[in-house]
């Protein structure tokens, strides 16, 4: 049986995933037709958890709540002393906070009482600190009524060492309601927390208010019905990055009691929450969830063969190691195109990294399991690309994504007097006067604007950047503008209407002379395409 205590966990793992769809919980084996668990219809679902006992726990409660000075915060129901007060719904002593060091190798301290300012007669349970931790807003259950929080704020005491001064009380605190689990955004910006305060989907939902800069708070906005369902939903973070809301839900596809799930935060929404998958939530209560590097971190969970109601296990992820990769090809020929930018974002468009393709044309990206991406591709002679990505598996893997692309139309336009046909740059080896095969793709355009004017005639001519001697540039840029026109002649063009010549050095576009940088040297290396009279 679930209880409806607040509990919380403390958990320093980082993950950047984000939604993907669940699998069908109904589902069956098609080989015996029995019945498929909920915790094997969800699986792994991209995480891959391993967890141990704390080191600390007792035969009471405890749950991590935040880091206070490179301490962990911890709430436990500990029982201090022989007349400590029990707390007649959950038959435990009154929470109090506790801090306990932690060593380099992530050992865990014995437990010290926090604070005798915030530790009251009343049970305490989670807080949390602005980043600068000179403000702590902290929960208190009512004297009448243990399983009622209040919320409140505090400020630190300038030169002090944990002498919290100023407590007041949050307007938005009612009689009859609880405010629970609050979570500051690592920005400092927003205070989220739980509440079943007016406005509530249904039982406790997430909410979200503003830190304004005088240090006040806005009146709470409900996250809705994609994070919030009828059921519970507490104990909110977020990634060290604020791009992932992190929270323990009773709803949702769930593997029973609270589990732990994960949504990106989009511009003005968030994504279906994402189960976090059975290597670490269990059909007991696995809660909330905060971070403090990529792998490691805390939770709690009052599942079989602990020592307490609930105890603090480490969690360990693995991470799913996922790549997309592919080609990147002209859509009408297939050959390959190297130097092409390809761009990854994220699904709302945001940049998140770059490459070029190699000499093969290939790409190669890293992405997250469940994450919604888009790929952009960025070429000269060809137009803007744009494709669309899900990474839909929950494993180690590699997915194969070939990007083609479509060529841009040749331009007839006037040069330096000139009327030319614009076409992107023709590509060589370098030091060497064979057309690469890209640049047949570049040809073809030519071709199809002789084909269409059977009376033009052209001069192509070939240009060098400076590095060398001046001779070896001349000898090699007669040599490429006749390869072009040997290219055209193969594809039917008559050699009548075509004539080559080389130019070397003589006529740079960028006369840097010694001081040339590398675009400046690939900008003198062009042939042009000059419609004869």
């Amino acid at each position: 049986m679930k209880t409806s205590l607040s509990i919380f966990i403390c958990l320093f793992w980082c993950t950047l995933f984000s939604q993907g769809p669940i699998n069908m919980l109904a589902s069956r084996n098609v080989t015996n037709d029995k019945p498929i668990s909920k915790s094997e219809a969800i699986g792994a679902n991209g995480f891959n958890f391993e967890l141990l006992d704390a080191g600390i726990n007792s035969k009471y409660s405890e749950f991590g709540s935040g880091f206070f000075r490179n301490k962990l915060i911890m709430v436990s129901s500990k029982k201090l002393g022989a007349l400590a007060k029990i707390d007649p719904n959950t038959n435990e002593a009154y929470k109090d906070l506790f801090c306990l060091d932690i060593s380099s190798n992530g050992q865990l301290s014995l437990p010290l009482l926090f604070s005798r300012i915030l530790n009251t007669n009343d049970s305490e349970d989670l807080l949390a600190f602005s980043p600068d931790q000179h403000t702590v807003y902290f929960t208190r259950s009512s004297s009448n009524n243990s399983l009622e929080y209040k919320l409140y704020k505090a400020h630190l005491e300038p030169d002090s060492h944990g002498n919290w001064i100023n407590q007041e009380l949050i307007h938005f605190n009612k009689d009859g309601i609880s405010i629970e689990t609050p979570f500051v955004s690592p920005d400092g910006n927003k205070l989220y927390f739980s509440s079943n305060m007016e406005g509530s989907i249904g039982g406790f939902d997430i909410f979200v208010s503003e830190i304004n800069a005088d240090g006040s708070l806005s009146d709470p906005i409900n996250l809705g019905n994609t994070i919030n369902t009828p059921l519970n939903e507490k104990y909110p973070s977020l990634s060290r990055d604020g791009k992932y809301l992190y929270f323990s839900s009773e709803g949702h596809e769930n593997i029973g009691g609270y589990d732990l799930f994960v949504s990106k935060i989009l511009s003005n929404s968030y994504k279906t929450p994402r189960n976090m998958g059975n290597t670490i939530n269990s059909s007991y209560d696995e809660v909330a969830y905060f971070l403090a590097n990529k792998k490691d971190g805390y939770v709690s969970s009052n599942r079989q063969n602990g020592k307490g109601s609930f105890d603090i296990y480490t969690a360990t992820n693995e991470e799913i190691t996922q790549t997309i990769k592919g080609i990147v090809l002209d859509s009408e020929t297939n050959i390959k195109l190297p130097n092409t930018i390809v761009i990854l974002k994220d699904e709302e468009g945001l940049e998140i990294t770059r490459t070029r393709s190699k000499e093969d044309a290939t790409y190669k990206f890293d992405v997250v399991p469940f994450e919604s991406y888009q790929i952009s591709t960025e070429k000269d002679g060809f137009k803007q690309g744009y494709f669309e990505f899900f990474a839909d598996r929950n494993y180690n893997t590699t997915y194969i994504k070939n990007l083609t692309l479509t060529t841009t139309e040749p331009v007839i336009a006037k040069v330096e007097e000139e009327l030319r046909i614009i076409i992107e740059n023709i590509y060589f080896d370098f030091a060497k006067y064979s057309v690469k095969e890209e640049s047949h793709i570049s040809l073809n355009k030519i071709i199809k604007v002789l084909e269409e004017n059977p009376d033009m005639k052209l001069a192509i001519n070939a240009h060098t950047d400076n590095v060398g001697k001046e001779s070896y540039n001349l000898n090699l840029s007669n040599k490429r503008a006749a390869s072009a026109v040997t290219y055209l002649i193969n594809n039917g063009i008559s050699k009548d209407r075509l004539t080559s010549k080389g130019f070397g050095e003589s006529k740079p576009l960028i006369d840097c002379k010694t001081n040339c940088s590398e675009e400046d040297l690939q900008t003198n290396r062009r042939v042009e395409f000059v419609i004869i009279d």
